[in-house]
């Protein structure tokens, strides 16, 4: 059976001297790993070798879903060549790659996640805000797989935390990846995994609204602060985080 689909290219590794292997972020489907036969022939049925990023209309066989689907058309309207002219915007988007094909399921789709990642690239192909764009996916991404931490009330007591000038000064907030959420003073000393927040950071997190506008010094600390959770949610490192973390 054929199925047509919008895509965009999250992986492609060569399979042969005249064929690849690509992984799709697709709108209906969800994520689909296919073999694109003859792609790197001059005259190929998809425009030249598939890149990353590289998004359009395609159409696939997908009869077994346990093994790879044959892509038959890949219509490309487009990539995003411009993300190479800048080693930290092509990092974070590699990052963001990397988490998207480690979080999500094959065949399962999530097509608000595939607008917001498509928004993703090309607002930061503009380079705007970079780090902030990058957080605001990584946090869209959480929502989307049922991951997304408590921000705005202690996991372990439920005390709603103060925002803004309301909060204390004095007033102490962690954050618990064990626990998926932010934890109050009281409760800090029962969960060994806390990460102190500044308020700066804990104000963001509990508002999205305000990191688009965050200083340097707490778009940093929140970052941080989701590669920590992603670390332990995959159990191992992303292996792009070190370039994300080594840029600051």
């Amino acid at each position: 059976m054929l199925t047509k689909d919008t895509a965009i290219c999250i992986r492609a590794t060569d399979f042969s001297e005249t064929s690849q292997i690509v992984i799709f972020f697709t709108r209906a489907n969800g994520k689909i790993s296919a073999i694109a036969k003859g792609s790197k022939r001059p005259k190929s049925a998809f425009d030249g070798p598939i890149e990353m990023f590289a998004h359009g209309k395609i159409v696939f066989s997908d009869s077994n879903k346990e093994k790879l689907a044959t892509l038959t058309e890949f219509q490309q309207q487009g990539g995003l060549a411009a993300l190479r002219e800048n080693l930290f915007v092509l990092n974070c988007c590699l990052f963001a790659t990397e988490l998207l094909n480690n979080l999500t399921n094959d065949y399962d789709p999530h097509p608000e996640l595939f607008d917001r990642f498509q928004k993703f690239l090309e607002d930061v192909n503009e380079k705007r805000n970079v780090l902030a764009l990058l957080i605001l996916f990584q946090l869209a991404l959480l929502k989307e797989v049922g991951l997304i931490p408590v921000f705005d009330a202690c996991v372990n007591c439920k005390r709603r935390q103060e925002t803004g000038d309301r909060r204390q000064k004095t007033e102490e907030i962690y954050f618990s990846s064990s626990a998926n959420g932010i934890i109050c003073r009281d409760c800090e000393a029962s969960f060994p995994d806390r990460i102190k927040l500044t308020k700066n950071a804990a104000d963001c997190l509990s508002n999205l609204k305000l990191i688009s506008d965050a200083d340097e010094k707490a778009l940093n600390e929140i970052e941080k602060l989701l590669i920590h959770h992603f670390t332990e949610i995959l159990h191992h490192q992303p292996k792009m985080a070190k370039y994300i973390l080594d840029a600051d």
